[in-house]
């Protein structure tokens, strides 16, 4: 192209330069046919240059054209591996999640599978304790009703000991009582295989005379016998004592403080002391005017009539109103402080069962790994039931 341009540029200079001076000549000098004779060659070299030009022109053209196909061809090629690689992409990437979805599904089977096998596991693990539970507490039950059974048998031995015991308590409370509040009396316990009775009262009078007998028999249980009474009628003959006397703290229904029943004298333990007076005194009467007035008819029918009118009762009964005045006000604070005492006790009975129960249930489920305590077996606690009984006793 620049030289095609160069003999273009060159032919033009020299038609027109020479046309100019032609014309400028033929003016002034008549030279025209010259210049046609010079312009003539270089439109022959324009022609053929313009045909070279056209010609590498196309040559140029083709040239692109053909790059421009390869470039074409090219790209689609590259389309084409670049959608297979979105495609081959698109499957990796539909897999993946395919086997994501696999994984978590096989998880997720596995999961099911283990925790089913778990539950398995767990309800066999339990009923095999549960049933090994049951073979406990079955032998804890019978451990339990085994001691129950020697508790209760203990008990009744520890009971029967325990009223003897209370029985000789009350003897001795009633020694002590009647030697309290009359000294001048002799007060004799009666012995093993005597006539009977407890306690024998002599009677003396303050100057010494002897006025009789007082045969006193004391019952310590929770229910009435008619029985006592002919036993207690028996003995007094056996005794001769004027008058026999039986405290017990359960009375016959008719009677609230004391009583005359079939000949013997019936009475609580806080009637004692009045009812061992008004007996007393009459007696000290008696003696009094059967001394006074030994002989005469008279005077022993106004000591009998004395004795079985309402006199004599009505003064028993002053006298018996002042003592049970002054029982009854014991008798409530014994109650408050027996409350307060039994409340304690059964505080400490409590932490101890509950303690005992708490062990139980430990060694019931650890068994032997549990360490024992000595204070809660079997051996030591009938060894300290006894020993509390022989203490007891």
């Amino acid at each position: 192209m620049p030289r095609k341009r160069h003999l273009w540029h060159s032919c033009s200079s020299l038609s027109g330069g020479r046309s100019s001076s032609s014309g400028g000549r033929s003016k002034y000098f008549g030279l025209n046919a010259d210049s046609r004779s010079i312009t003539q060659p270089c439109r022959s070299i324009a022609a053929e240059e313009a045909k070279k030009a056209r010609a590498a022109a196309a040559a140029d053209l083709q040239s692109k054209a053909k790059e421009l196909t390869d470039l074409q061809e090219l790209l689609a090629r590259r389309d084409a591996k670049l959608k297979q690689a979105q495609e081959a992409q698109a499957e990796l990437l539909r897999k993946q999640r395919e086997l994501d979805d696999a994984k978590r599904e096989l998880d997720l089977t596995v999961e099911k599978r283990v925790q089913a096998s778990l539950s398995e596991i767990r309800q066999k693990a339990r009923m095999e304790a549960e049933e090994s539970l049951k073979l406990k507490v079955a032998e804890k039950e019978q451990q339990i009703s085994s001691m129950q059974r020697q508790i209760d048998e203990l008990k009744r031995k520890a009971e029967q000991g325990s009223q003897q015991l209370q029985g000789e308590v009350l003897e001795l409370e009633l020694e002590a009582t009647l030697r309290a509040h009359f000294p001048v009396d002799r007060i004799e316990p009666v012995g093993k295989g005597e006539f009977g009775g407890d306690v024998l009262q002599g009677v003396v009078s303050p100057v010494g005379q002897a006025c009789g007998a007082l045969l006193w028999e004391t019952k310590r249980t929770k229910n009435w016998a008619d029985g006592w009474l002919a036993k207690l009628r028996a003995d007094q003959r056996a005794a001769g004592a004027e008058f026999a006397i039986l405290v017990s703290n359960a009375l016959p229904k008719e009677v609230d403080t004391f009583g005359y029943v079939d000949g013997i004298w019936v009475t609580d333990f806080r009637f004692v002391v009045p009812l061992a007076v008004a007996l007393r005194q009459s007696l000290v009467e008696i003696a009094s005017a059967r001394q006074a007035q030994e002989g005469r008819k008279t005077k022993m029918e106004l000591v009998y009539q004395y004795l079985t009118g309402p006199k004599f009762k009505h003064r028993v009964e002053a006298i018996v109103e002042k003592f049970a005045d002054m029982q009854a006000d014991l008798d409530r604070e014994r109650k408050a402080m027996t409350r307060l005492w039994a409340k304690r006790e059964a505080q400490i009975l409590g932490v101890i069962e509950s303690t005992v129960g708490m062990y139980g249930d430990l060694q019931g489920i650890a068994g032997k790994a549990l360490q024992e305590i000595e204070a809660l077996q079997i051996p030591l606690l009938e060894g300290s039931l006894q020993d509390e009984t022989l203490g007891g006793a």
